[in-house]
């Protein structure tokens, strides 16, 4: 195979040389096509496209949360709070990064994305630290049942490698890990206003 994209045929028309897919490349298409041949897959990957985007849904989830849950209101802003500052993270990593997103006729991509760049998966950075966060103000073991399906759904729409989600999950789990352990803090607390500073109950 030539190094060139292009090669001259028969009739001396150029055409195009698909370049031979990576052993990532191939196994997201592997993955991809597992995924898609389950009923329902593509739409339901593209609802949380949609949800995950930007991490808006996680913040309007946290943010409806403070509203219906005063005695917890500090806890559910540590979700939104922890949930913006793992997106801004992978946003960050992604500028120094700079890998493209994947681009080979074996991948299909099954929606638009804001930006071409792929490591780390946003996505899978702003609801593993959501799903962390929420589960453990909530009581309710969120993480298990949300981040994999979230993980499968930027695979299933082809829009990142499995590397991908698997560094946005670690991003993701690293940020509320940081976030649960500096929001108590005196220095933390000093600066929230006052209902949102935690509770004695909270800090036991």
């Amino acid at each position: 195979m030539s190094s060139n994209p292009e090669s001259t045929g028969p009739a001396g028309a150029p055409q195009l040389e698909i370049p031979v897919p990576t052993g990532e490349v191939r196994l997201l298409s592997e993955v991809q096509r597992r995924l898609l041949a389950v009923p329902g897959s593509r739409e339901a990957a593209v609802t949380l496209s949609h949800v995950g985007e930007h991490a808006l849904g996680w913040m309007a989830i946290a943010a409806v949360g403070m509203a219906v849950d005063p005695p917890r209101r500090g806890r559910w802003a540590m979700v939104g709070v922890g949930t913006f500052s793992a997106h801004a993270a992978s946003v960050v990593l992604k500028r120094v990064v700079r890998r493209r997103r994947p681009d080979h006729p074996a991948v299909r991509v099954g929606v638009g994305t804001p930006s071409t760049l792929s490591f780390p998966s946003s996505h899978a950075t702003s609801t593993t630290a959501f799903a962390l966060l929420a589960g453990a103000v909530s009581g309710v073991p969120v993480a298990p049942a949300l981040v994999p399906v979230m993980l499968a759904s930027r695979l299933t729409l082809g829009v990142h490698y499995p590397s991908d989600v698997l560094a946005g999950a670690a991003v993701g789990a690293g940020c509320a890990a940081v976030t649960r352990a500096a929001w108590p803090s005196p220095a933390v607390q000093r600066m929230l206003p006052a209902a949102l500073r935690d509770t004695p109950e909270e800090t036991r």
